[in-house]
């Protein structure tokens, strides 16, 4: 079996991490090893046990090398490597360049847009249901549709008393 950073030598050294009901298998051969620490607990490096094995590296490689370091706080890409976290929020103005392909490959994107607990986001899809509704029973009335104003009537009715239900749970 191949080193899983390198590709080229055998592999010596098998790490398996678990977490939660995941498992992650890493083989690496005993030079690869050693430099990623894995023989010093304290020296291996956190971000690619996070991130996947190299992806540290890559980091650094895309951000332009290991000696950039943040105007505001002095963290490194070193730093970096070993904690798994950034010094202060100019670090990600300061590594975005390299942080960007990691957040790709640990997210949907590069940019966090939070979460809405379910029964708010069913809140606020029907209320802009309700509005839009509204919006086109007003329009449906001054362009004398009857038939859709009527339809859109019940649709608004409707719409009224589910929102009343979930108000009520």
């Amino acid at each position: 079996m191949l080193c899983g950073l390198c590709k080229k030598k055998e592999a010596t050294v098998h790490l398996t991490q678990i977490a939660g009901d995941k498992i992650q298998k890493v083989d690496l051969c005993e030079e690869c090893a050693k430099e990623k620490g894995v023989n010093d607990p304290a020296g291996f490096s956190l971000a690619d046990m996070l991130l996947g094995l190299g992806a540290s590296q890559e980091m650094e490689e895309a951000a332009g090398g290991a000696d950039l370091s943040c105007p505001s706080c002095g963290f490194t890409q070193a730093d970096f490597k070993k904690t798994g976290r950034l010094g202060c929020a100019d670090c990600y103005q300061t590594f975005a360049e390299g942080l960007e392909s990691l957040l790709k490959s640990m997210h949907k994107g590069t940019r966090h847009i939070g979460k809405v607990p379910a029964g708010l986001r069913r809140t606020q899809d029907l209320q802009k249901r309700l509005s839009d509704l509204e919006g086109q029973l007003e329009n449906a009335i001054k362009t004398e549709n009857f038939e859709q104003a009527a339809l859109l009537r019940d649709d608004i009715k409707s719409t009224r008393k589910d929102l009343e239900e979930l108000a009520s749970a």
